[in-house]
């Protein structure tokens, strides 16, 4: 015999009221719910698919991280494209779980007060990037970006990166012992192509030239530059995505 509509009301009604009861199998549901969100990662062995191309940073690409976060560039650029058409029509492909996979924090997001980074890598020339920086109007007139014309000026210090290599191998980014016993040289390497034949070998497709202009002196502009330019230039976004139906979207250039 089917439960009467006023008899469901009264059940739930009273299961309203009683704070105890409520609580009681609100924690039930949240429990199941998380149960079966989190316990099938205990038997998978990794929740990334990794895929060709991806490696770690160099370390004159960390430091220019490290200066993009210290400057707080993240609060205005995130570095997540999302599969909508007209994310995608701007941005290019939309970003892969893969391409975060090293990046401690990583630097997701949708808010954005500039364009989203995540492909920015390779689309202006290192000039382009070093006037953006010093005087953002000057390439973009509309833009409301603080200019960082002290990149410039500032050596590059970034002290033993050794240490900054060890710590993110213990947290699983795949520096070898060579890779770390090598970070110094390397940091200084990457802006002198006479000397980047070995970091190559340890960094595929790390771009090896003066990024600011002035071959005399490493500065943290050349740190930032390097890191940008190597944005979204790793994964062949075609080939790591078989699971689409139909062409990927084209990136487009701007």
């Amino acid at each position: 015999m089917a439960t009467h509509p006023t008899e469901k009301r009264l059940s739930h009604k009273k299961l309203e009221r009683n704070v105890t009861l409520l609580g009681f199998f609100s924690l039930i549901a949240v429990s199941i719910g998380g149960i079966v969100e989190i316990a099938p990662l205990f038997w998978i062995d990794n929740t990334i698919e990794k895929v060709d191309g991806m490696r770690p940073y160099t370390p004159l690409e960390l430091a220019g991280r490290n200066i993009y976060m210290r400057e707080g560039c993240y609060t205005c650029h995130s570095q997540m494209i999302r599969p909508f058409r007209d994310e995608v029509e701007r941005y290019g492909h939309y970003s892969l779980a893969a391409e975060s996979m090293y990046d401690h924090p990583f630097q997701w997001g949708s808010k954005r007060t500039g364009p989203d980074l995540a492909r920015v890598g390779g689309r202006y020339s290192d000039e382009w990037h070093k006037a953006h920086l010093i005087d953002p109007r000057s390439v973009v007139p509309e833009s409301i970006m603080p200019p960082y014309a002290f990149l410039a000026e500032r050596d590059l210090y970034v002290g033993d990166m050794r240490g900054d290599l060890t710590a993110l191998s213990r947290v699983g980014v795949p520096y070898s012992k060579e890779a770390i016993a090598a970070a110094n040289e390397d940091l200084k390497a990457q802006v002198d192509p006479a000397a980047g034949i070995d970091l190559q070998k340890r960094y595929p497709k790390a771009q090896v030239r003066d990024f600011d202009g002035n071959p005399d002196r490493l500065s943290e502009m050349d740190a930032l530059i390097a890191y940008l330019q190597m944005l979204g230039t790793l994964v062949d976004v075609e080939k790591a995505a078989p699971q689409e139906q139909g062409a990927a979207p084209q990136e487009t250039k701007r």
